[in-house]
């Protein structure tokens, strides 16, 4: 298992590892068949991981560090280019297109930083659901339980968050859209970051929405996101990236907005965590704030709204597979095909007013959060359920991903940023606590995050 990148970055620095023990450890992780390496991973970069990782070491003897995260080892979710590769983005329909010529963005901001990739990890197929399902590749097992034909990584980003929360890496790039990277780590225990979009460039990853993709890591804590989030944004020099100081759950007013589309039909095991953690803040000195109902319904049932017939995805997507849908429709998961489909349908107009409309719910949330550091609320609605059931019928399936996207999907909408830390009891399934905030509060939420995430630590026994 990798600790946090402070105590790896300590460790490598005193000469008590090396970065080719740290990926020689990576590597026979996702090689053990107790594991989930097989299906977490589309593909595994041995040689050159182990390479990049003699390099870093010959610069680290040299006093070369290029940042904190130098000679860790990493994976890369399969919507990223890699030089050389191709970008299947979790789908047999892209896997005869020529390869990458170039590293995404973020790809290359963390190859520059020292970040060693080990691999790319499988994500539902156009990262089009939160559910984690690849009938194509495969599905890795939610590492809390396996038992009984496993339960559900969560998605989109399902590899991403298996090879964290499996020891296999230290951090996950993944992407978030409705929740892709918030839902992953909720459900596997681990922490996740979405930023606000236009911090981190997109460029080299394979687009499902132009207006709602953003690029996010996955990782141990929240401080170890927040090292990852400063390198891919490029704020400032990357070898002084650093994660914000956390804020003292005494200091921060939490808005809890409890409209009934984000409270409703909780699994008692979410509420039950929710609850205690929300009593844990009230102990540490932190103010809660509670508007009435009706302050909260209306602008909560307006964002999503947003979402029905498709909302911004389904034209988006419409417009990005349409050619290729023509010729290789039979080729995608027809649980995906299914929602890119009735984009065909939106109109220039409707597709408009949804730009309107969103700009409205933004200026509403504002104004419910007027005075308050972050909103919390769970991350989903449930714990992760079997695959069994998730694959039981399309039914099943459509009311399952609908449930997992509920209460991320708001925070795409609002342009927003938002952490996921866990916040269930030692040895009880992951339920997630979100932390969320306006667009480009990023490096507030990180803190407000890590402060929460401490005080979870000390008083629920959840390992950081």
């Amino acid at each position: 298992m990798f600790g946090p990148i402070s105590l790896l970055a300590s460790e490598l620095s005193a000469g008590r590892t090396t970065s080719r023990k740290l990926v020689e450890t990576a590597l026979a992780r996702i090689a053990d068949p107790k594991l989930e390496g097989s299906r977490a991973f589309m593909k595994v970069y041995s040689d050159a991981a182990l390479a990049e990782a003699d390099a870093s070491d010959r610069l680290r003897a040299l006093g070369v560090v290029r940042s904190p995260v130098e000679g860790i080892p990493i994976s890369v979710k399969d919507l990223y280019d890699v030089c050389g590769d191709v970008t299947r983005a979790g789908s047999v329909a892209l896997a005869s297109d020529p390869p990458a010529k170039a590293d995404a963005t973020a790809v290359a901001r963390l190859r520059a930083a020292g970040a060693v990739i080990v691999g790319r990890t499988v994500t539902v197929e156009f990262a089009f659901g939160g559910v984690g399902l690849n009938p194509h590749y495969g599905t890795p097992k939610n590492p809390y339980d396996r038992a009984s034909g496993g339960h559900i990584p969560g998605g989109s980003s399902a590899g991403a968050a298996v090879s964290v929360a499996d020891g296999m890496v230290a951090m996950g790039l993944g992407s978030d859209t409705r929740g892709s990277v918030r839902i992953p780590a909720g459900l596997c225990g681990i922490a996740g970051f979405k930023p606000t979009q236009r911090r981190i460039p997109r460029d080299g990853c394979f687009p499902l929405s132009y207006t709602l993709d953003s690029v996010g890591p996955l990782a141990r804590s929240i401080g170890c996101c927040a090292v990852y989030d400063a390198i891919l944004a490029a704020d400032g020099a990357a070898s002084s990236a650093a994660a914000p100081p956390a804020l003292k759950p005494s200091s921060l007013r939490l808005l809890v907005p409890r409209a009934s589309l984000l409270f409703a039909d909780l699994q008692p095991a979410v509420s039950d965590a929710f609850e205690r953690a929300l009593d844990v803040l009230r102990a540490a000195g932190a103010t809660l704030v509670e508007p009435p109902a009706a302050e909260v319904e209306t602008v909560i049932a307006r964002a999503h709204a947003l979402y029905s017939g498709g909302g911004f995805a389904a034209p988006e997507a419409w417009q990005i597979h349409r050619a290729r849908f023509a010729a290789q429709k039979h080729l995608y998961d027809p649980r995906v095909a299914v929602r890119i489909a009735p984009g065909e349908a939106c109109s220039a107009a409707d597709y408009v007013q949804l730009g309107f409309d969103r700009n409205l719910v933004i200026k509403g949330i504002e104004a419910l959060m007027q005075g308050c550091d972050a909103m919390v609320l769970p991350t989903c609605a449930i714990t992760a359920p079997t695959i069994a059931e998730a694959d039981s019928s399309d039914a099943a399936y459509g009311a399952l991903n609908l449930l997992l996207l509920r209460n991320t999907g708001l925070i795409n909408i609002i342009d927003g940023c938002a952490a996921t830390v866990p916040c269930n009891r030692l040895g009880e399934a992951p339920v997630g606590f979100m932390v969320a905030g306006l667009a480009m509060s990023d490096k507030h939420i990180l803190s407000v995050a890590q402060g929460i995430e401490a005080a979870f630590a000390e008083a629920l026994a959840v390992p950081l």
